[in-house]
């Protein structure tokens, strides 16, 4: 097996554009059947070329180890036979979604008689930065492919051999079909330079999607002359009221917590009303205590906590930290007006909870906080496009414009007015 990184060839972004751009003409027109075809043999294809995905992902789990990567990025870097199956059952969910692009938003007929309709079509050719987790690769490709947009793929350094051999899968399905190569591409050369140079690629590429750090969001919103949907940054809260049924408060706490604890939509803080803190916080303390979660407690918090195992005092940063790790912030407030103050201070805009049986406290909560998805009695990790039932999701965002929250297949089009006429001329 070789276990050198693959060469850095030189990667021409003007030409990939170019054939991005050919390619996503090409995929506008194909029927859904040709579509879901296609998708289907790249769910065959991952099935039949597993031990070669995961071969190449050991080597840069390997390289992560060697780096020092911690343990949360290493688990964001890896695929095992359960994740690459789940890849392909993934592929296949895409195919049964409805294929949006076509569809009629609205319709009338003007009282000049010409026939008006808005219909989505595809946006065109999307350009998508990511770091870590190579399942992205293979979620924004099928995405794309079923929303008739080509796609050209920039995923980090650290799992570039995964990456690699994912869309030569993707590829050697397509090779199969009807569908053009270029449909799906990748800059197989991880200068950083590159991407500088896809984010002014205006002339080919119609959308930004970056997936990754605040530092990666901040570089696509200052430099890109293309259009940038930015998401995936999560700083998420859960706030606790004494109404709450408090033992199964802290099983929706554990699982924002502990379930995946390195994506976006994993808890990073958590808020208990004053009333209930001193018999709840120390609930909570001794059952991620247990599962090595260290908490960072603050004031009324650190008075309840300290000198349990596992809690430190929060610094002055602690929660403006999207921790991607077993780390979480907490935090005794006063009331639901300090907990909503405090939330629209520190978050981001990506999930954000109440844990409650107050209905008018839940109500006050939800239209208050103003996050792409807001949760009553819920983890926070319901947000993602699988589990709100719209398939894989390209990304999360927190925009306001054009799409928020998952961006499943709807979001990944635009519409354009069609009109109907008998030869009228506008007077």
């Amino acid at each position: 097996m070789n276990q050198t990184m693959p060469p850095r060839a030189a990667v021409d972004l003007t030409r990939m554009g170019r054939n991005a751009r050919v390619a996503g003409r090409q995929l506008a027109i194909l029927t859904t059947d040709e579509k879901n075809a296609a998708l289907s043999l790249i769910a065959d294809e991952i099935e039949a070329q597993a031990d070669r995905v995961l071969a190449q992902n050991a080597l840069d789990i390997a390289d992560g180890r060697a780096k020092g990567l911690s343990e949360a990025m290493l688990d964001r870097l890896l695929l095992t036979e359960a994740r690459v199956a789940k890849l392909a059952t993934g592929t296949r969910s895409v195919m049964a979604l409805p294929d949006p692009v076509g569809e009629v938003i609205e319709g009338r007929v003007l009282p000049n008689g010409l026939q008006l309709s808005r219909r989505r079509t595809p946006i065109g050719v999307l350009g998508v930065i990511y770091e870590a987790r190579p399942n992205v690769t293979v979620d924004i490709a099928t995405l794309a492919l079923k929303t008739g947009n080509a796609v050209i793929l920039r995923g980090g350094s650290e799992t570039l051999r995964s990456n690699l051999a994912l869309v030569d899968v993707i590829r050697d399905a397509l090779s199969k079909t009807d569908v053009p190569l270029d449909a799906v591409q990748y800059i197989s050369n991880p200068d950083r330079a590159l991407v500088a140079e896809l984010l002014r690629l205006d002339a080919y590429v119609d959308m930004i999607i970056p997936r990754g750090g605040a530092g990666l969001h901040k570089l696509c919103r200052q430099k890109s002359t293309i259009p940038v949907i930015t998401g995936g940054l999560g700083i998420c809260h859960l706030y606790v009221e004494p109404s709450a049924d408090l033992v199964r408060a802290v099983d929706v706490i554990e699982n924002a917590k502990v379930q995946r604890p390195s994506v976006c939509n994993a808890l990073d803080t958590l808020l208990v009303r004053r009333d209930v803190a001193a018999e709840f916080l120390p609930m909570v303390a001794a059952r991620l205590g247990a599962l090595g979660v260290e908490l960072r407690a603050a004031g009324a918090a650190w008075d309840l906590l300290s000198g349990s195992e596992g809690v430190v005092e929060a610094g002055p940063d602690d929660f403006d930290q999207e921790w991607l790790a077993l780390i979480l912030g907490v935090r005794v407030v006063d009331s639901l007006d300090k907990a909503i103050a405090h939330i629209q201070a520190h978050s981001t805009g990506h999930s954000d909870g109440i844990l409650t049986n107050d209905w008018r406290h839940a109500t006050r909560f939800v239209n208050e906080i103003d996050s792409s998805a807001v949760f009553v009695n819920a983890s926070t990790r319901f947000n993602d496009g699988g589990q709100f039932g719209l398939g894989a999701e390209v990304a999360i965002s927190t925009q306001k414009l054009h799409a928020r929250g998952p961006m499943g297949l709807k979001e990944l089009t635009t519409y354009k007015w069609v009109v109907y006429g008998d030869m009228h001329v506008r007077k």
